[in-house]
């Protein structure tokens, strides 16, 4: 450890990073019952801690090495410190990247000044390439964790923190893909302050760490989850294993859903959108305290990379309240009769329903699929799924569903035959408490409801499809009811998206 704290100590990072605030989570302190402070590395110049140990490697090269220039695999922020650390030091910079590298990605290094070289489909087959390039070209290979150079860069991240933050502290959670980062805090901070304990965070599809410490040697991984692509690393580094075999004190993994949720987490704090593997120590954070039912302690979590891209936004909203274990999705036979909707709404009490997906089947039974708010997330599940059996409901939990969560949820629904009448609505409405409910109450009880999707997105409207069987002679009426219940609406009987799609045959 004394060897990597004088290097870390002698690191030139500041040349080109800058030292990052560590900042109180005021609302995450609060619901946790902890003091959470965040050091955010994705306020560096590329929004990433991998800045560091690229320039420290880079600006320790030989005039010779430095002249023939560097080479790097990477698909994302490891790519673009190489190139900014190229642009800075005066490096000719070579990026391979895999083909299936999204355009933002390659467009973001190209306009540092590094030169991107597309092959392979993984970062495996990039690092292959790579390498065979340094054997033909002799460039120097810069590593993104397996380095000791790169640790020690990474490793001022915890300089700063026990610079900043000279008061208790009671942990660090740290993000851990190759282990570089881990591996240059825990060798500094251990050495300087050896009672803070330090804890790695995996996504559970990718935890080579944990992997390795249970078998006390390193392991391959047969396949890795790409959500957390920041992390999506199939074994820990060798060097970063040596070092971390020792100082670790304990291992979390999370999940997709509870990455989503913690991005969701430094947002509502921050206002800062980062990646899945920038948000991943949150996550372990708050895992940990669940488990360890922690209180009055103060824990640092360290947010590594704001590099993503924006559509990917849409799958993390969803996501973020079953990964915060707050919404509970289920699939539910009713009647298939009017009135049905509505009991089954008020027999869910004041609880929220989040979403409900529907389509008419068959003229007995209605399979809804449906998400519902809820306060406490192990006691609110059992109460709520108990409420629903005594009152003779047919449930499935599909909370813990990944088809469901991921595609099911979109896909309920289709044509069906022999429904007469049916008339199809949009509707607008205030996204309060009770206002999908008032809806129920005017119109469910009187005609029969045979399509129904809505999804609470957190807006200021919320937004409903309705398929009813509104008969000709009935048409007035039904028109009076719209007027009385007072929301925006849109007939869509002849949308041609619901004409191709879902209109009875």
């Amino acid at each position: 450890m004394e060897k990597y704290v004088k290097e870390i100590l002698s690191a030139k990072v500041y040349d080109v990073a800058i030292e990052t605030p560590v900042q109180k989570a005021a609302i995450l302190s609060q619901r946790l019952g902890n003091q959470v402070l965040l050091k955010r590395e994705d306020l560096q110049p590329v929004h990433s801690f991998k800045l560091r140990g690229a320039y420290n490697k880079m600006a320790g090269l030989t005039e010779v090495e430095a002249r023939k220039g560097v080479i790097a695999a990477s698909a994302g922020n490891h790519a673009q410190g190489v190139a900014m650390a190229g642009a800075r030091l005066g490096i000719k910079t070579i990026i391979v990247m895999p083909v299936t590298t999204p355009k933002i990605k390659t467009d973001a290094v190209k306009a540092l000044g590094g030169k991107v070289i597309l092959r392979g489909d993984t970062y495996n087959e990039a690092a292959t390439h790579a390498q065979a390039l340094v054997k033909e070209k002799g460039y120097t290979f810069v590593h993104a964790f397996d380095d000791s150079a790169v640790i020690a860069g990474q490793g001022t991240v915890g300089l700063e923190i026990v610079r900043q933050h000279s008061g208790i502290l009671d942990a660090i959670f740290v993000p851990v893909g190759g282990g570089g980062l881990m591996a240059g805090i825990a060798a500094y901070v251990k050495y300087i302050r050896p009672e803070i304990k330090l804890i790695a965070v995996e996504a559970e599809d990718s935890a080579c760490l944990q992997a390795a410490l249970k078998a006390q040697r390193r392991v391959v991984l047969p396949q890795v989850g790409l959500f957390a692509d920041g992390v999506a690393v199939a074994q820990i580094g060798k060097e970063p294993f040596r070092i971390l075999r020792k100082l670790v004190d304990d291992v979390v993994t999370v999940t997709t859903d509870e990455i989503c949720s913690a991005v969701k987490d430094i947002f509502d704090d921050t206002r800062a959108v980062t990646e899945p593997a920038g948000a991943l120590a949150v996550a372990g954070m708050k895992k940990y305290v669940r488990e360890h039912r922690l209180t009055g302690k103060t824990l640092i979590s360290v947010v590594t990379g704001a590099n993503i891209n924006f559509h990917r936004l849409r799958h993390i909203s969803e996501r973020t309240e079953l990964g915060e274990r707050r919404e509970v999705v289920l699939a539910v036979t009713i009647d298939e009769k009017p009135g049905s909707f509505r009991h089954f709404s008020t027999a869910l009490g004041k609880r929220n329903i989040t979403e409900f997906n529907y389509r008419y089947d068959d003229p007995v039974s209605a399979k809804i699929f449906v998400g519902i708010e809820i306060s406490d997330p192990e006691r609110g599940r059992r109460e709520l799924l108990a409420e629903l059996d005594s009152k003779h409901f047919k449930v499935v939990d599909m909370s813990d569903n990944e088809a469901a969560k991921l595609h099911i949820r979109h896909m309920v629904g289709g044509r069906t035959h022999a429904l007469a009448n049916e008339r199809v609505f949009r509707f607008e409405f205030p996204e309060r408490p009770g206002a999908l409910m008032k809806f129920l109450d005017l119109l469910g009880g009187r005609w029969n409801i045979s399509m129904f999707h809505y999804r609470n997105h957190g807006a200021d409207y919320g937004r409903v499809l309705v398929g009813m069987q509104v008969p000709d002679g009935e048409m007035k009426s039904f028109t009076e009811c719209l007027k009385t219940i007072g929301y925006r609406y849109w007939d869509e009987t002849n949308n041609v998206a619901y004409q191709t799609f879902l209109a009875p045959d």
